[in-house]
C-alpha cells in the first residue's frame, strides 16, 4: 500500500544522498577533493535501536596524494529532514572543531527521544584548511531507552503443553546412568492476534524480545531474515530486544501476527543440569516473549499493538527442541494458515500473562545469527550399519535442510557428527555423540505424507560435517539435503595470502573454526558444550578482530562477563567479597570463578578492543570491575610475591588431564603470573586514562615487584648450555612477549627456546593455547622466522600441518596422534586454536595497531618472515578505513604495495640499510622525502600519512 508520506521524506534523502554522491564521484578527479566513502553513527550505518544519550558519529574519507588528514569538522544532527542545515539544525551544530578526530565523535546536542528519528551530515577540512562538501545525509533511530516504552506490552508464556505427538521424547543418558530415560523439554509455543488497523500507515517499527529462540511472523509471512534470534545472555539480569521495520508489510484492515517460541538457552532444562559444575536447574522458566508494534499513521497520529492476555497460544508441529539434542518437527500437526487473518482459531487457548524475572532490557546492537551459506554433499554411501551417509565437506555449524517424499508417520532420523569412524565406514560420535551433555546431536521429521515436503530446524544448531539419514526410500542427493551454516553474522573485512600454500589452508582453517563459534558469544564449540569458556575467548580475539567486524559483538560479551560477577572471597583477605566472573559466560553453567588465566579476559577484551578501533568507551564502562578483579587476583599473592592461581596452559600436544596430565609442562601458576604481568600493565594505560593516579603507580609497584618474583622463580638454568629458559616453551614465550626477561638474558632465552624445540622436542612446538598464541611471533621477532616455519610446516605430529593432512577442515579441540587412535575424540572445531593465525598479519604482514594512538590511527608496518617465502598480501579493517600491504621478494630486491587511509599515519620500520636503498614511488628516497615533508626517527622508521606508496630496498636474510 502507498503511504506517501514516508515515501516523501524517503525520496528527499535518496535525492540530497545521490547529489552528494554524485558531487563526491566527480571529485575524485581532483586531487584535492575530499570523499566521504563511509558514515556511521555507533559504528551502524543508519542505525535504528540507538540507546546511548550520547551516540558516537564516525566517517571514513578518501583523498587522492600523500599525507592528507584531518584538522576540522563540523557535524550537524536535526529532528527533521529540512531543518538539517547550518541555519536550522535543531538539536546539534556542533560548529567548526579544530581537531583531526574523525571516529567516535560524540553527540553533545539537545536530548534524544526514544524511537525517534533523526537526520546527520558532517563536513570536514582537511590539513591545507581546504573544506569538504557536506556528506550525504544520514539517519538514526532511537531504541526503547526505558521499560515505559514498552507502554501496555506484557510477557505471555504457554497456557497449556498439549503435545501429543510420540515423537516428542528424546533419550537423555549421561556419566553412570545404566540406561538413558526419556526427556521431553519444554514445548515450543505459537501465539497468534489479529490486529485491526483503520487508517494509512506512514511507518511501522516491531520491537520483540524472546526469553528464548522466536520467530515472528506477519500475515503468513516471516518477518526478517534472523535465526536463533536474540542471542543468549544472562537473561534475568540482561535481555534482548530486537527491531524491525515493518511498513512495507503491514496494511490497511486486518493484520495477523504470529510468533514461535523455542526453548533456546532460556528453556533448556535437559543437559547439563547434574553437571557437578552447573546450577542444578539451567532453565530461567517458561520461555515467553514480549512485542509491541508501533505505528504512525498518515495523519501523524500514532497508534501500538502489543502481546497481553487478548493472545491465543497452542502447541503445534515443533514437537521437541533442544538447543543441544536438536528439533523434531511432526508434520502431522502442522497447523496451515495459522499465522493468517482467517485461520480459525476457536481450538486455541487464551495465553498466559507471566512476570519473569528480567532485570533490564537493552536492544541487541550485535549482528544478527543468520543463515550465511548451504553446502551441497560432496559424498553419498552406505554405512557398515546399511543407512546412508552424506559428506559436506566441511565442518560447521547450523543444521540441514530437507527435502522429501514419504508416507504418512514416516519418521527420518538425521544423526549430524564430525568425523568418521577410523576405517571411514561409519559415523564417530565422538563430541556429538551426547556424552556430557546427554543427548547426540539428532534432527527428527515426521512426514504428513500428502508429497513433497520442506524442513529445516528452527531453534537449535549443531556442529557437523557428515549426516547419517534413516527412514528415506532413495540416495540422498542435492535435491534431497542441504548443509547450512548458521552463526552471527560478522562480516569479513580483513584478507591474508601469500606465497606458502601450507600457511593459506591454516588461515582459511582458523576462519572457519571462529565462524563456526559465533551464535552471539564465543563459543568453546559449537555442539557438545556451546559455552562461552573466558579462556577461549581471548585466546582467539586478536586473530579475530584483524578479520572481522568484531567491535559490537565484543561489547556484549564484556556485559555477559559483568552480569555472571558474583560476590566471591578474597584467597588471602576471605573477609572482603569482590565481584567475579565465573569461568563460562553467560548462563547457568558456570564452572567455578574465572581463575587468573580465564579470568584476565575481562581486561583483556576492553584492551583489545581499544587498541583495534580506538574507543576508550568500553575501557572507561568497565573500568571499575577490572580494577577490582585485579584486586582479587592479588588477593592470591604469596610470600614470594607469585600469584598462586591457575588453569594451565590449556590442550598441548597429547595433554590430557585424567590420562596424562603430565604433557602440560607449563605448571599453570607460570603461565597466569605471565598473562598477569601484562595485565598490570594494561590496568597500568587504564588507570591513567580514567585518571586514576593512586592506582597507576599501585600497578607500576605490582608489576616491577612482579617482573622481579616471576624471574626469581622460574628463569633456569638449561644444564649443559649456555642456555635459559622459564621451564616450559609456553613459559618462556610469554616471557618474551610480555616483556618480562631481563635486558641481559634475552639471548639466552630465545636460545633456550630455541634448543627445546630442535635439540629436546625433534622441532616441534609443547604448547598449548597460550603460548601457541604467541610461539611463532616471538620466534619472527627475535630472528628465528625460520623456525617458527619449520614448527608450522613440518608434517610430522604435532604441527598446524599434520593436523590439516589428516583432514580436519577446523582445528580439534586436542592435539592427539589421530592415525594412532582407534577414533577420534572430544571436539573437532574449537576456535582457542585459531589464536597462533593472528602470526599471519602481525609478524608476517607485519601491520600492528599503537596504544598511543590506538584504532590504527597510527599502525607500524615491519613484516618478519622466513627464508622461501617470496610473498604476502594484508588487508587490515581499520576505523579509518582499509589497510593494505602486499610485499614480494625477488632475489634481494623487496618491494610492497602499502596503503595508509586518510588521516592516519605508517610508522615503517627499515634497517638503516635498507633505508639507504629505499625507492618511493619509483623515486630516490632523498627527493621523495624533499617532496613530500616525510619524517624518519632514528635513521630507520620512516613516517608516511595518509596514500598509495611502492616501497622499494634492498632486504638480506
Amino acid at each position: 500500500m502507498k503511504r506517501i508520506q514516508f515515501f516523501l521524506v524517503l525520496l528527499s534523502i535518496t535525492f540530497l544522498s545521490t547529489s552528494c554522491n554524485h558531487k563526491e564521484l566527480m571529485s575524485v578527479s581532483n586531487e584535492n577533493e575530499l570523499v566521504f566513502e563511509s558514515l556511521t553513527c555507533n559504528s551502524k550505518v543508519n542505525p535504528t535501536v540507538v540507546e546511548s544519550e550520547q551516540p558516537v558519529f564516525s566517517w571514513v574519507v578518501k583523498a587522492q596524494g600523500y599525507n592528507k588528514s584531518q584538522s576540522a569538522y563540523q557535524v550537524l544532527v536535526a529532528s527533521t529532514l529540512d531543518k538539517l542545515d547550518e541555519n536550522n539544525a535543531d538539536l546539534w551544530d556542533s560548529g567548526k572543531i579544530a581537531d583531526s578526530k574523525s571516529v567516535y565523535v560524540k553527540y553533545a546536542g539537545s536530548k534524544l527521544n526514544a524511537t525517534q528519528t533523526y537526520y546527520w551530515k558532517v563536513k570536514i577540512w582537511d590539513e591545507k584548511e581546504q573544506a569538504s562538501n557536506w556528506s550525504s545525509v544520514q539517519t538514526f533511530q532511537m531504541g526503547l531507552l526505558d521499560e515505559t516504552n514498552w507502554g501496555a506490552a506484557k510477557w505471555i508464556s504457554l497456557s497449556n503443553d498439549n503435545r501429543s505427538s510420540e515423537h516428542r521424547f528424546r533419550e537423555y543418558k549421561i556419566g553412570k546412568m545404566d540406561e538413558p530415560i526419556m526427556v521431553e523439554g519444554q514445548a515450543a509455543s505459537y501465539f497468534r492476534e489479529v490486529i485491526n488497523i483503520e487508517k494509512e500507515v506512514t511507518s511501522a517499527q516491531a520491537y520483540i524480545c524472546g526469553l528464548g529462540y522466536y520467530e515472528l511472523y506477519l500475515n503468513g509471512a516471516k518477518v526478517g531474515d534472523h535465526v536463533l534470534d536474540p542471542a543468549p545472555s544472562n537473561y534475568d539480569k540482561q535481555a534482548y530486544y530486537v527491531d524491525y521495520n515493518i511498513s512495507e508489510e503491514i496494511k490497511k484492515g486486518k493484520n495477523a501476527i504470529g510468533i514461535i517460541l523455542g526453548n533456546g538457552f532460556y528453556g533448556q532444562d535437559i543437559s547439563w543440569k547434574n553437571n557437578p559444575e552447573a546450577d542444578k536447574s539451567l532453565s530461567y522458566g517458561a520461555p515467553a516473549v514480549k512485542l509491541i508494534i508501533k505505528l504512525t499513521y498518515a495523519d501523524g497520529s500514532q497508534e501500538d499493538f502489543y502481546t497481553n492476555e487478548n493472545w491465543k497460544d497452542a502447541t503445534g508441529p515443533v514437537v521437541f527442541n533442544n538447543i543441544y539434542g536438536g528439533d523434531t518437527y511432526d508434520a502431522r500437526f502442522e497447523m496451515n494458515g495459522w499465522n493468517t487473518v482467517d485461520y480459525d482459531d476457536a481450538s486455541w487457548g487464551n495465553t498466559k500473562v507471566i512476570s519473569p524475572k528480567v532485570t533490564k532490557i537493552s536492544a541487541q546492537q550485535l549482528p544478527a545469527i543468520k543463515k550465511l551459506k548451504e553446502f551441497e554433499p560432496v559424498k553419498v554411501f552406505k554405512s557398515s550399519n546399511g543407512n546412508w551417509i552424506v559428506d559436506f565437506g566441511q565442518n560447521i555449524a547450523g543444521w540441514v535442510k530437507i527435502k522429501v517424499q514419504e508416507k504418512e508417520g514416516q519418521l527420518i532420523e538425521i544423526t549430524t557428527t564430525e568425523a568418521l569412524t577410523q576405517d571411514g565406514t561409519a559415523i564417530y560420535p565422538g563430541s556429538t555423540g551426547g556424552g556430557a551433555n546427554g543427548m547426540p546431536q539428532i534432527y527428527k521429521y515426521i512426514c504428513k505424507g500428502d508429497g513433497i515436503e520442506t524442513w529445516e530446524p528452527q531453534f537449535s544448531y549443531h556442529g557437523f560435517r557428515y549426516a547419517e539419514i534413516k527412514g528415506i526410500s532413495n540416495e540422498p542427493d542435492s535435491d534431497m539435503i542441504k548443509a547450512v551454516l548458521v552463526a552471527t553474522d560478522i562480516k569479513e573485512k580483513g584478507g591474508f595470502s601469500s606465497s606458502d600454500a601450507l600457511l593459506n589452508k591454516m588461515h582459511t582453517i582458523s576462519k572457519w573454526t571462529i565462524v563456526d563459534n559465533v551464535h552471539g558469544i564465543p563459543e568453546d564449540c559449537p555442539h557438545r558444550e556451546k559455552c562461552g569458556w573466558l579462556g577461549d575467548a581471548h585466546a582467539f580475539c586478536e586473530y579475530a578482530l584483524y578479520n572481522y567486524d568484531m567491535e559490537d559483538f565484543y561489547k556484549k560479551f564484556m556485559e555477559d562477563i559483568r552480569t555472571q560477577m558474583r560476590p566471591t572471597k578474597g584467597h588471602n583477605n576471605p573477609e572482603i567479597q569482590f565481584q567475579v566472573p565465573t569461568m563460562i559466560a553467560p548462563g547457568k553453567r558456570t564452572s567455578t570463578y574465572a581463575k587468573l588465566d580465564w579470568g584476565v579476559a575481562t581486561m583483556y577484551l576492553p584492551w583489545y578492543n581499544y587498541l583495534y578501533y580506538g574507543d576508550d568507551a568500553i575501557v572507561k564502562e568497565y573500568y571499575k570491575d577490572m580494577k577490582e578483579l585485579t584486586q582479587f587476583y592479588l588477593s592470591f599473592k604469596d610470600e614470594n610475591g607469585i600469584i598462586q592461581d591457575g588453569m594451565g596452559d590449556w590442550c598441548p600436544p597429547n595433554w590430557d588431564r585424567r590420562t596424562n596430565p603430565s604433557a602440560m609442562e607449563c605448571d599453570p601458576i607460570i603461565s597466569a603470573n605471565a598473562y598477569f604481568y601484562d595485565v598490570l600493565g594494561i590496568m597500568e594505560k587504564f588507570a591513567k586514562m580514567n585518571n586514576d593516579e593512586a592506582y597507576e603507580a599501585q600497578m607500576k609497584k605490582e608489576k616491577q615487584d612482579l617482573k622481579i618474583a616471576f624471574n626469581a622463580s622460574f628463569l633456569k638454568e638449561i644444564p649443559n648450555t649456555q642456555n635459559k629458559w622459564y621451564g616450559s616453551q609456553t613459559a618462556t614465550v610469554q616471557a618474551l612477549q610480555f616483556g618480562m626477561v631481563p635486558e641481559t638474558e634475552i639471548i639466552n632465552v630465545v636460545n633456550g627456546l630455541a634448543y627445546d624445540i630442535n635439540e629436546i622436542k625433534g622441532g616441534h612446538h609443547s604448547t598449548g593455547i597460550h603460548g601457541n598464541r604467541y610461539i611463532y611471533t616471538v620466534l619472527n621477532k627475535y630472528g628465528k622466522a625460520d623456525l617458527a616455519h619449520q614448527i608450522l610446516t613440518t608434517p610430522d605430529f604435532p604441527s598446524q600441518t599434520y593436523i590439516m593432512n589428516y583432514g580436519f577442515t577446523t582445528w580439534p579441540e586436542r592435539q592427539f596422534e589421530w592415525d594412532k587412535m582407534e577414533g577420534l575424540s572430544n571436539s573437532l572445531n574449537h576456535p582457542m586454536h585459531s589464536g597462533f593465525a593472528a602470526y599471519f598479519f602481525e609478524s608476517l604482514g607485519g601491520v600492528k595497531s599503537t596504544f598511543e594512538a590506538p584504532g590504527y590511527k597510527e599502525f607500524t608496518v615491519n613484516p618478519i618472515f622466513p627464508k622461501g617465502m617470496t610473498e604476502t598480501t594484508i588487508d587490515v579493517p581499520s576505523p579509518y578505513g582499509n589497510i593494505h600491504n602486499s610485499w614480494k621478494l625477488e632475489g634481494s630486491n623487496f618491494s610492497t604495495n602499502l596503503e595508509v587511509p586518510f588521516n592516519t599515519k605508517a610508522k615503517v620500520m627499515l634497517t638503516s640499510s635498507e633505508l639507504a636503498s629505499l625507492k618511493i614511488n619509483g623515486t630516490d628516497f632523498e627527493t621523495f622525502q624533499k617532496n613530500n615533508s616525510i619524517e624518519v626517527i632514528d635513521h630507520s622508521t620512516v613516517i608516511l600519512g595518509s596514500g598509495k606508496y611502492l616501497l622499494e630496498y634492498l632486504k638480506y636474510q
